[in-house]
């Protein structure tokens, strides 16, 4: 009793943190948010290696797993989480550069964050085989404040579902809870991930392949989590200099026939400048 007491106080006092830190982060210059990130990530990296980028507890194949179309080994899925205004301006950018690599992948915009996602880009990404995603509400770590405050915003995630023809969905900061997520009338979610210690709420669900989220009513959602690490993790957080940590993970997935979903943010990508201490070469 004693034992769990502590627990719930010392989750409450995580929460609080939490809050705390998505309240002041608008004050808090990018460049000395990674900064503060990177010096908290570099003995964590060594502690979790065990268990990150590769988790071996994640290879488990769902019951009933039928495999991949057409008897493919594996599948690789991309997407984009589009943060700010810098990011929205990015977009035609990275899907002419995808387009030229034939490749497609979903864009996820944030419905009332600091920018408007502009009805004339959804259509393009549309027209040109990308999908266009809901990327939470505000993006400003309140969404999951409380259960009540979830099913409000809800109401509001379900109306730009509809509107923008979207079926998949992504929190901010990668928070998740699915029985709550289950209120949203998508398809599919994308806010969960095999193994990343670096997230604010780092529980990964520890596979490498997607897996459906019943609702109570019978219905279901497909969760997919991302099993590639985030690029903002690998060039900005950790700082690395190639994307030998992508290779290394999508080697290792492809062995195992699993899924390699990825997260990269325009916002974050520098096309044609130099990069500042917050931005990576887009090559």
């Amino acid at each position: 009793m004693f034992r769990t007491l502590i627990q719930q106080n010392l989750q409450a006092c995580i929460q609080f943190a939490q809050y705390f830190y998505y309240g002041v982060k608008p004050a808090i210059p990018v460049g000395v948010r990674f900064a503060l990130r990177h010096y908290h990530a570099i003995p964590l990296k060594w502690a979790v290696a065990s268990t990150w980028p590769i988790n071996p507890a994640s290879v488990g194949v769902p019951v009933n797993w039928p495999g991949w179309p057409d008897g493919k080994q594996f599948a690789f899925a991309l997407s984009h989480d589009v943060e700010g205004r810098k990011g929205l301006k990015r977009c035609r950018a990275l899907a002419g550069l995808e387009m030229e690599m034939g490749l497609r992948s979903s864009f996820n915009f944030v419905p009332e964050g600091e920018y408007v996602t502009p009805g004339d880009l959804r259509s393009f990404l549309i027209e040109n085989g990308f999908e266009v995603g809901v990327h939470d509400l505000h993006h400003d770590g309140s969404l999951y404040r409380s259960q009540t405050a979830f099913s409000k915003a809800a109401l509001k995630i379900n109306q730009y579902m509809e509107e923008w023809k979207a079926v998949g969905f992504r929190s901010g900061f990668m928070r998740h809870d699915l029985k709550w997520i289950s209120k949203l009338d998508i398809r599919y979610d994308a806010s969960t991930f095999d193994s990343d210690p670096f997230e604010p709420q780092p529980d990964g669900v520890q596979t490498i392949f997607p897996f459906w989220v019943y609702r109570p009513d019978g219905s279901a959602f497909l969760e997919l989590p991302y099993t590639m690490c985030q690029d903002s993790t690998v060039f900005l957080v950790l700082r690395e200099k190639n994307n030998h940590i992508w290779k290394r993970k999508v080697d290792w997935i492809a062995e195992h026939g699993g899924m390699a979903f990825m997260i990269a943010h325009p916002d974050y990508m520098a096309f044609d400048q130099s990069p500042s201490s917050s931005e990576y070469p887009v090559s």
